[in-house]
């Protein structure tokens, strides 16, 4: 029996470094966000300046709070062999719910997920002892501190709704003030902002980062016996003040005299600030169960004792966590950082939500979305009712976005939104936690990091009416993952608690070998996934600024079209011969993807259009019959593709061989048609166009031909209506599918000159 406490104990080990690479990967998002979605500095200076904060505050930390040893059960009340089931529970738990949320791109919390964890699992394990005994439900309170988790679960709601309201309202006095031309302003303006964010973000490493490290409490000569923490707590308006003065006039020495952009520094020194707290505060989350383990352990282990017997109460004593091992933490998770792709998912859905500009939706809108922004709309109409009508024109035009004349040579990847709007979502965010830190509350630093985001990206009117529906909803959606993720983690790490218990020999073997499982699946998932958003047959925008360039520039599109188009058809044919419901299912994803992608072309008509000069007007009619000329093959191809699903699905009766004999021998010419037509867009040899055209009549006819078969097949032997609906369907819309491919062909053949050399856009200078 003792060894399988030998087996957590080294399970727990190799749980806490993988959940240090999924929590980093989630939390990388706190501290990143605002620098990448600013491109205030590149990226590489970055991720050097948060692998720097990250390593010092990992390894200044005590690595030990409270909450993995005393804040959520009281460790008196279990005995040893309880407390290594609770803390199997809560790693196992721990990793597979933050693996899950990384694998789809949602930020959660890591904290709350810890916290939630080990009051299910402790819950769970209380009522076992409970039942054991015979006690009543009302039991619970000794074994819980019911106190701290109802403190926590406050803080929870809390921060959500004053994270989001104090970033809204601090951004938009700061776009009132400074406006998007902020770099033009007095040097004084920016000196007082620079002074303002960098005295907050500097509180805010004092306060968050020093007091939670192992030397805070220790008293120092030079403080008169006072500890850094009575120091910081005694003389904060001292403190303020004097930062307020020395951040001010550096600032106003830096953008004067050395003519440095002072918003790039405040945005710097704000993510070393949360990337140092966030190492040194929430490091816990990661190794702090299995920490408070190993320490069970060997404690244990020490004692002529058995498992039943040893009690854990002298885990309510403070114990400082070895400096290797937090040196090791900080080198994992500075390598997390540097090369996780689910980190760079996790970012990507906070900047895409508070991107100022044009960006792909990823959420859909719902009821409660559009309640929403309903809501604003008529809270903006009422407020032009109070405002004189000069006021509110001198507000609008602060908030007027300057046009960015871009050159015709260049393509440019323009920042998710500016340098103003980085440093308030960095100096609001660390205000916050530092004022709750100092107040003792549990605050997530990834709930007020997201939420601060997202208030500035309201005040900033980066939510128009164009994308207002879609970003609501995607709020919504990771606030409801962040509630979900309590729930699961609690409900989780209580069912894994009680199958310990039930027999810990035999389930710590079987959960840890389905942690394995579940984490390589996903990790093979998630390459796939990448691999499949590098593939080939992904569609590109055009960019040029003449027809010959987007004819050129656009063949490539036009030859995944035909390639993929070539076999969703194929393969609808083959699912009906076949009766092969799998088959038409992913066939039917496919061309949805494809429409999908489709759209998303046409969506961007706006921004084409608008890159071009007035001499290359023609281009755009031609980009525009081309998408068009693409959107009706794939609305062939979908319909095609549904009526096979539905007829297969349905159990209805098969095709006759006479039937899917004629289907093949049109899949068969349509195969022919398709494989030319991709190699002429492949060679780029628009002459072979005019070949291909000339066989129209040909394949028409032949399709044609079908039909008037099935018309005497139904006059004479047809007794399946069911059967004579999909034939005439397939045919009708195969005819259709034809004509769009020639008028596609035609547009190209009539368009293309090749005497003039196509105008392109230049590749983008390093």
């Amino acid at each position: 029996m003792d060894n399988i406490y030998l087996l957590m104990i080294i399970a727990l080990a190799v749980l806490a470094v993988a959940d240090l690479v999924v929590g980093v990967s989630n939390d990388a998002v706190n501290f990143l966000n605002s620098a990448i979605g600013s491109k205030a500095v590149s990226f590489k200076t970055i991720m050097i300046v948060a692998s720097v904060g990250v390593a010092v505050g990992a390894v200044f930390s005590s690595g030990m709070m409270e909450v993995a040893r005393k804040g959520i059960f009281n460790p008196h009340e279990f005995m040893f062999n309880e407390i290594m089931i609770i803390f199997m529970a809560v790693m196992i738990t721990d990793i597979l719910l933050l693996d899950f949320f990384n694998s789809v791109g949602m930020p959660t919390s890591t904290t709350v997920s810890i916290v939630f964890e080990l009051l299910g699992a402790s819950v769970a394990m209380s009522l076992i002892k409970i039942g054991h005994d015979g006690g009543s439900f009302t039991d619970l309170v000794h074994y819980i501190n019911t106190s701290k988790a109802a403190e926590i679960i406050f803080g929870i709601l809390l921060s959500v709704v004053i994270a989001f309201s104090i970033g809204a309202l601090v951004q938009w006095f700061a776009r009132l003030l400074l406006s998007y031309n902020f770099e033009k302003k007095a040097h004084w303006v920016g000196a007082i902002f620079g002074g303002l964010a960098l005295t907050s973000i500097t509180y805010f490493i004092f306060i968050k980062g020093l007091k939670g490290m192992a030397f805070a409490d220790d008293p120092i000569s030079m403080l008169n016996g006072a500890s850094v923490n009575d120091f910081l707590e005694n003389q904060v308006t001292l403190i303020l003040l004097l930062s307020l003065l020395f951040w001010a006039l550096l600032s106003f020495l830096l953008i004067t005299v050395f003519k440095i952009n002072i918003y790039k520094i405040i945005i710097l020194v704000g993510t070393f600030a949360l990337a140092l707290a966030f190492a040194g505060n929430d490091l816990v989350n990661f190794i702090g169960v299995p920490i408070a383990g190993w320490l069970s352990y060997s404690t244990w282990a020490a004692q002529d004792l058995p498992a039943e017997a040893f009690s854990m109460g002298f885990l309510a004593d403070k114990v400082a966590t070895p400096t290797y091992l937090l040196i090791g933490a900080g080198l994992i998770m500075v390598a997390t950082l540097w090369f996780s792709s689910k980190a760079k998912a996790v970012m990507k859905t906070s900047l895409d939500l508070s991107s100022q500009g044009e960006t792909k939706e990823r959420f859909q809108p719902n009821f409660l979305s559009r309640g929403f922004v309903r809501f604003a709309v008529l809270g903006s109409l009422l407020s032009s009712y109070f405002l004189p009508s000069s006021w509110q024109k001198k507000i609008d035009k602060q908030f007027e976005i300057p046009v960015l004349t871009l050159k015709k040579d260049k393509t440019y990847e323009l920042p998710a939104f500016d340098l103003v709007r980085a440093a308030v979502n960095l100096m609001v965010a660390a205000v916050l936690i530092s004022i709750a830190t100092s107040m003792k509350l549990p605050l997530s630093t990834t709930y007020v990091t997201f939420m601060v985001a997202m208030g500035t990206s309201l005040a900033d009117r980066a939510w128009g009416a164009e994308s207002a529906v879609y970003r609501v909803a995607g709020v919504l959606n990771v606030i409801g993952g962040w509630f979900f993720t309590a729930f699961i983690a609690f409900v989780a790490a209580a069912i894994i608690a009680y199958l310990l218990h039930w027999n810990v020999n035999v389930m710590v073997p079987v959960l840890l070998l389905l942690v394995i499982i579940i984490l390589v699946r996903n990790y093979i998932a998630n390459r796939k996934k990448s691999d499949e958003l590098k593939a080939e047959d992904s569609l590109t925008r055009a960019e040029s600024s003449s027809i010959q360039g987007v004819i050129h520039e656009s063949t490539n599109n036009i030859a995944n079209v035909i390639k993929r188009g070539n076999r969703i058809y194929t393969n609808a044919i083959n699912g009906l011969a076949k009766q092969d419901l799998s088959l038409l299912k992913k066939n039917k994803k496919q061309v949805v993807k494809l429409g999908n992608e489709i759209d998303e072309l046409r969506d961007n008509i706006f921004y084409f259009i608008k890159n071009l000069d007035e001499s290359s007007v023609a281009a755009s009619n031609f980009y525009i019959n081309v998408l068009g000329y693409l959107q009706d093959i794939t609305q062939s191809l979908e319909y095609i593709s549904k009526v096979s699903h539905k007829h297969v699905n349905n159990n209805h009766k098969k095709l006759k061989f006479s039937q899917i004999k004629e289907l093949k021998e049109v899949d068969a010419r349509f195969e022919r048609l398709f494989q030319n037509t991709k190699a002429a867009f492949d060679s780029r040899s628009f002459e072979e166009i005019g070949e291909i055209l000339s066989r129209k009549k040909e394949i028409t006819d032949m399709v044609t031909q079908k039909i008037h078969k099935q018309v005497e097949r139904t006059r004479t032997e047809e007794s399946s209506p069911k059967n004579t609906t999909l034939y005439f369907s397939l045919l009708l819309e195969t005819k259709d599918l034809l004509n769009a491919t020639m008028n596609l062909l035609e547009e190209y053949h009539n368009a293309h000159d090749s005497s003039v050399e196509p105008a392109t856009v230049a590749e983008p200078e390093d």
